[in-house]
């Protein structure tokens, strides 16, 4: 069985009655990532949590683990992306990664919508794309970028104790964490998590673009 269409006309829906908010033009890069709704699929181990070694039709989230050799944010959780190319749009550049990073190629009627930008700590306006990747049977990290690939179900993002807010000294907002399994993704990859979470499956207007990153996060 595939994925139930119902969910992808739920979060079609939902974007469409939500009002993107773009960054203000300034110095920053333009990158974009894409948020690939897939099926759990094969295992994975997360956080020391065991996923079920066959085919579900549970939703999830193509997340990455970026290679350890990288020079910005090495070994971090992200969503597949990078910069936007001169004559790319948001859309092009995510589906561009995504092909790049994890070997998936998707058509461009793939594209469901956007969520809100996210400006970073390390300089740069990130304009998360929703794609819907279906099954997405084989995907193949990219040993330059990527050290592994991972679905995580889309219910580990709706836990009741998500998102994880805590205080920092330099700033008024707190950071933002999504926790999965015993471990937890910091923004600005957990932002765009949890508004997907609140946006595309719960169907709530929530902002994140106020929330802070760790001080690891902002190199």
């Amino acid at each position: 069985m595939e994925l139930d269409p119902s969910l992808r006309a739920l979060i079609t829906t939902h974007l469409r009655g939500f009002h993107v908010q773009a960054a203000a033009p300034s110095g920053h890069r333009s990158a974009a990532v894409a948020v690939a709704v897939t099926e759990e699929g094969l295992g994975a181990r997360v956080g020391g949590l065991a996923r079920p070694l066959a085919w579900s039709t549970r939703a999830a989230l193509i997340l990455t683990r970026r290679a350890s050799h990288l020079g910005n944010h090495a070994g971090q959780w992200a969503l597949p992306g990078g910069r936007i190319d001169a004559g790319e749009t948001p859309e092009q550049a995510a589906l561009r990664e995504m092909a790049e990073e994890v070997g998936l190629q998707l058509e461009p009627d793939a594209v469901i919508g956007r969520l809100d930008d996210f400006v970073s700590r390390s300089g740069y306006i990130i304009t998360p794309v929703v794609v819907w990747a279906g099954k997405a049977p084989v995907l193949v990290p990219n040993p330059g970028e990527v050290a592994s690939v991972h679905r995580i179900a889309v219910s580990e993002f709706m836990r009741a104790d998500a998102p994880l807010l805590e205080p920092i000294a330099d700033s008024v907002h707190p950071v933002l964490r999504m926790p999965i399994g015993r471990n937890w993704i910091a923004a600005p990859t957990a932002a765009v998590l949890y508004q997907f979470r609140e946006v595309c499956i719960a169907g709530r207007a929530t902002r994140v673009a106020h929330f802070e990153q760790p001080l690891f996060a902002r190199k």
